[in-house]
């Protein structure tokens, strides 16, 4: 029998650049300190799992067809990365997770690149995180971008990330040890079944128009008759310059403008890309006039989920004060 492996998977923050990882955009994520844990054995049939946080275990055949089908729920994501990676043996064991679903910070990109990991895959990061990609969309039905699965397989500890989700090129960005990253939770949300799939369809439907956003400029936009989709490009193409100008700040120590601009991308998810909600909004408004907090916004996919602050050390007691992690890696 394989002798015991213990894989770590992390999940991630997106500090700025939402909705913009689909269109080939940029995007400033960074792998954290919450992760998700599988310890088991390599060998068998199916992959077979028990979680800590879910009743029923996930048991799923190598030879699985349709992820979609799998059960209980959680088991879909196993099942897509089986059914991308055609691992040449299974694995048995148990996962444990500090990433607390439904948060927005990927804890199905962790799992899916947990999974990956233990059962053998053996590429790069950009192939693990295209792979699990995949298994996702094909787990969830929802049409996503690359960057939950590319941060939690190439974090770096102490960085954030800046990726080009076209070239899929990383450039590490240091977080300097006088500003913490602070996670508060909003509420609960899903990305299948949300208007999600909706925004990737009218982004496509500006593209068809203008050509791909992230070569787009603002004033390209007047060329778009339906106001919606124009709305929805005006916040792919504003967010991918915050993100250069982001980091760019980052780099200066310029933590004020940083903050800014972190705002300013929560306002323009909340009026241009109509992906927050009142309970986010309010979180942000009480956020931003606290001493010490120098922006925030909500993170991830939209539709609930938590909000991220950039703060003095200290400045907030509530939330989850992250670290910036090594990526996926086995131990």
């Amino acid at each position: 029998m394989s002798s015991e492996l213990t894989v770590v998977a992390p999940g991630r923050v997106n500090i700025i650049g939402d909705h913009t990882d689909y269109t080939g955009g940029l995007v400033l994520p960074m792998a954290i300190d919450l992760a998700l844990t599988i310890v088991g054995r390599r060998g068998g049939s199916a992959v077979e799992l028990r979680s800590t946080e879910e009743p029923e275990p996930a048991r799923v055949p190598l030879d699985i067809e349709d992820p979609a089908t799998a059960v209980p729920f959680w088991a879909r994501y196993v099942a897509g990365v089986v059914a991308v990676t055609r691992p040449a043996a299974g694995f048995a064991g148990r996962l444990s997770s500090t990433i607390p679903p439904g948060a927005g910070l990927s804890s199905s990109a962790a799992l899916e690149v947990g999974v990956a990991l233990a059962t053998g895959f053996s590429g790069s990061v950009v192939e693990l995180a295209q792979a699990c990609q995949t298994a996702e969309k094909l787990a969830s039905g929802v049409p996503c971008g690359i960057m939950d699965q590319l941060a939690s397989a190439g974090g770096r500890e102490g960085h954030a990330m800046m990726i080009d989700c076209h070239t899929l090129n990383i450039d590490y960005v240091p977080m300097p040890s006088d500003v913490e990253v602070v996670v508060i939770f909003g509420h609960h949300r899903q990305l299948a079944g949300s208007p999600y799939a909706q925004r990737t369809q009218q982004c496509a439907a500006a593209e068809a128009i203008i050509g791909p956003l992230r070569l787009a400029t603002l004033a390209a936009i007047t060329r778009i008759e339906d106001p919606l989709v124009a709305m929805r490009a005006h916040h792919v193409i504003s967010e991918n310059q915050r993100v250069r100008e982001f980091s760019a700040a980052m780099a200066k120590g310029d933590y004020r403008t940083a903050g800014d601009l972190m705002f300013d991308s929560h306002q323009s998810l909340r009026n241009d890309f109509e992906t927050s909600t009142p309970e986010m909004d309010s979180l942000v408004s009480s956020l931003i006039v606290e001493r010490g907090v120098f922006g925030a916004r909500m993170t991830g996919g939209g539709f609930g989920g938590c909000v991220v602050a950039l703060t003095e050390p200290g400045a907030l007691a509530d939330g989850w004060h992250v670290k910036a992690s090594a990526g996926a890696h086995i131990r």
